[in-house]
């Protein structure tokens, strides 16, 4: 097992402290623009996706490392850890604690706080917006931070990619509470899921799975449906011009998740000619 220096063991217990204070501040806040049994209902759902990404973050720790064989020191039989998290680190912890408060509004609808101040529910309103949006747009402030520091590490790697899915689990499904998005919009959300519950079953069975094959429309798929939650959720989007929007952007995403999974179960085993490797995984 890689040790984790004490440095980054401190880093990461300021984090904790940091996320715990600014998420008692916030329900602080809804409580006193509401009523505290909405910030009590806001606050139970937000510690759920904050509690995850605190653990997931100490249980990579040790992952604060490059990847590359030249970062090693000569002779170690392990890669060098990083004694902090770094920048490009910290914007994605950001990143994980914005969706984890765009979670907390599910049991908090504009409709539920509409007693409350003008003024106030005119900005709650915006909140899931704003944070799953400006969280969405981190994404690629941290990858851009990472390659100009030269700090790209596996532990940013799991994190984006953790964070991302989770993001576009939680966001997704406030939407769709709000009356935002259409149900059937969930569908891409479990999709992911059932794809690596798939991948799991048939190793666990001992069927082969392959690898996930190259593709240069993944990616922007993924941008898409960012695009598309946020856009949902903006205050003034209606509805109507919402759910047809989003259904007929789900269509090609659902339709990349059934091709990557016959790809690596083998029954498509060609990639499409036309598309070419990523250079970066999916987000």
């Amino acid at each position: 097992m890689t040790a984790v220096p004490q440095g980054l063991r401190r880093g990461f217990r300021v984090t904790v402290v940091v996320a715990v204070a600014a998420t008692a501040a916030l329900a602080v806040a809804v409580a006193g623009a509401f009523t505290v049994a909405a910030a009590a209902r806001w606050l139970a759902v937000a510690a759920v996706p904050m509690g995850y990404t605190l653990w997931f973050l100490h249980g990579a720790l040790g992952e604060n490392h490059q990847q590359a064989p030249s970062t090693r020191a000569e002779g170690a039989t392990e890669p060098v850890v990083y004694g902090t998290l770094g920048v490009a680190n910290g914007v994605t912890i950001a990143r994980g604690w914005l969706f984890a408060w765009v979670a907390g509004c599910l049991l908090v609808p504009p409709s539920e706080v509409a007693s409350g101040a003008a003024a106030a529910t005119a900005v709650w309103a915006w909140v899931p917006a704003v944070g799953y949006g400006v969280g969405a747009g981190l994404d690629y402030v941290d990858g851009a931070l990472a390659s100009t520091v030269g700090r790209r590490t596996r532990l940013g790697e799991r994190l984006d990619l953790a964070f991302d899915t989770m993001g576009f689990l939680v966001a997704p499904v406030v939407a769709v509470a709000w009356g935002a998005l259409p149900v059937w919009y969930l569908s891409i959300s479990v999709a992911r899921y059932l794809f690596r519950f798939g991948c799991w079953v048939r190793e666990r069975r001992g069927r082969p799975v392959g690898d996930l094959p190259p593709s240069r429309v993944r990616r922007p798929l993924a941008g898409l449906q960012m695009a598309v939650v946020a856009f949902a959720l903006l205050p003034v989007t209606r509805p109507a011009v919402a759910w047809p929007v989003a259904t007929v952007a789900m269509i090609p995403s659902l339709a990349v998740f059934a091709r990557d999974y016959l790809a690596v179960t083998g029954r498509f085993p060609e990639a499409n000619a036309n598309e070419t490797p990523d250079l970066q995984s999916e987000t």
